[in-house]
């Protein structure tokens, strides 16, 4: 039997060598084989890679398949706590896609990346929590330890459930706490649309620089919708 030609383009980035270009290209003749029905479920041969830019390159394509990646969620808490960062980056929007009120403690476990030491993934975290729904919120809450986490996870559904604590938000924004300043930041950037900016601009003028940024380039797309 003839081999797919999606296992020889897994094989390929398999042994790639460091300073190969050839993982780029089939990675992305990959993701057009996965779209066209080849297993998702192959790319585990990627994911658990003690490779990094191998395993990279599988967090990346479930990333690019969206919904379509679902059927690899059990493969995600590993992925949330890899080593490499671009691993967990791309795991983060896997989640972000995919999960439910099933996935509880995947969700809780991306939270929880809110204190990760990378500003990159702490910026993915960020906006998974600017874009995920109540109902994910609330799964990943009650899968997390007493404490801050679940405290601010929990503040975070009541703005979206009850009426916003404006003041609040403005208050923990200029908070000492980086992970408070986070949440506030995801607070007023998901509570803020073309009719009202004022959290979001608030937000972008923080002195937190990477909130600033975030904020600033969510202020930018809403402006130039506003626009068009």
């Amino acid at each position: 039997m003839e081999t797919q030609a999606g296992d020889a383009l897994i094989e390929r980035i398999r042994a790639h060598a460091a300073d190969d270009d050839i993982v780029g290209p089939a990675a992305n003749d990959l993701l057009g084989e996965l779209y066209a029905g080849y297993p998702v479920e192959n790319l585990s041969r990627l994911l658990h890679s003690d490779d990094e830019a191998v395993a990279g390159t599988g967090a990346w394509l479930l990333a690019e398949l969206a919904e379509f990646a679902a059927p690899m969620m059990d493969e995600i808490p590993a992925l949330l706590s890899h080593r490499n960062r671009i691993v967990r980056y791309y795991a983060t929007a896997v989640v972000l896609e995919n999960a439910d009120e099933r996935h509880g403690p995947v969700i809780a476990q991306v939270i929880a990346l809110s204190q990760d030491l990378e500003s990159a993934i702490r910026w993915k975290v960020l906006e998974f929590l600017t874009e995920s729904s109540v109902e994910q919120l609330e799964a990943g809450a009650s899968c997390l330890a007493p404490g801050q986490l679940r405290d601010l996870t929990e503040w975070l559904v009541l703005q979206e459930d009850e009426e916003p604590d404006t003041s609040g938000i403005i208050t923990r924004l200029a908070a000492s706490d980086p992970v408070t300043r986070l949440f506030a930041a995801a607070a007023a950037i998901s509570l803020s649309g073309p009719d009202d900016l004022s959290l979001l601009e608030h937000a972008a003028r923080a002195e937190d620089e990477e909130i600033r940024s975030f904020a600033g380039e969510r202020l930018g797309e809403l402006r130039e919708h506003g626009a068009g």
